[in-house]
C-alpha cells in the first residue's frame, strides 16, 4: 500500500485507528487482545483505502505549472545542461540534436523524463 501513498500518511492513519482502538478498548475493557488487533487492522486497511478518494491523482500532480525556463549552461545539441525552472535548478536535455542552446537563454519545457526535462529553445517555436 506504500507504494501508492506517502509513507508519513500511512503511518498517521495507522496511529489514529490506535488511538481509537484504544478508546474502544477503554469502553471495553475486557476486550480480548486478538480482537483489538483485527480491529486496528480492519480501521487501517479501512482509513487508508478510503482517504485514497481524497489524494489528488498521480495525473493532476505529475501535471507541470509553468512551460517557460532560463538556461544556466549551454545545453548542446541532444546533451544535457541545467535550467532554472519555477525556481529551482534542473537538468534538462535539448529536444533539438541540431541546435546547441546558449546560456541565459529562454526555453519551452516539453517534458519531464523523470528528473530530467525535455526543452526546446524559445526562437525555434517562434520562427
Amino acid at each position: 500500500m506504500e507504494l501508492f501513498l506517502p509513507t508519513a500518511f500511512v503511518a498517521f492513519l495507522m496511529g489514529l485507528s490506535a488511538l481509537v482502538v484504544a478508546l474502544v478498548t477503554y469502553l471495553w475493557p475486557t476486550m480480548a487482545f486478538s480482537l483489538q488487533v483485527v480491529l486496528w487492522l480492519s480501521l487501517s486497511t479501512g482509513t487508508v483505502v478510503v482517504s485514497r478518494r481524497f489524494l489528488p491523482s498521480a495525473r493532476v500532480a505529475n501535471r507541470m505549472d509553468s512551460i517557460e525556463a532560463k538556461t544556466l549552461t549551454a545545453i548542446p545539441a541532444g546533451e544535457t545542461g541545467r535550467v532554472i525552472y519555477e525556481g529551482n535548478s534542473w537538468r534538462a536535455r535539448c529536444e533539438d540534436y541540431v541546435e546547441e542552446i546558449a546560456p541565459n537563454e529562454k526555453v519551452y519545457v516539453v517534458r519531464r523524463e523523470g528528473n530530467t526535462l525535455v526543452v526546446v529553445p524559445q526562437h525555434l517555436l517562434n520562427s
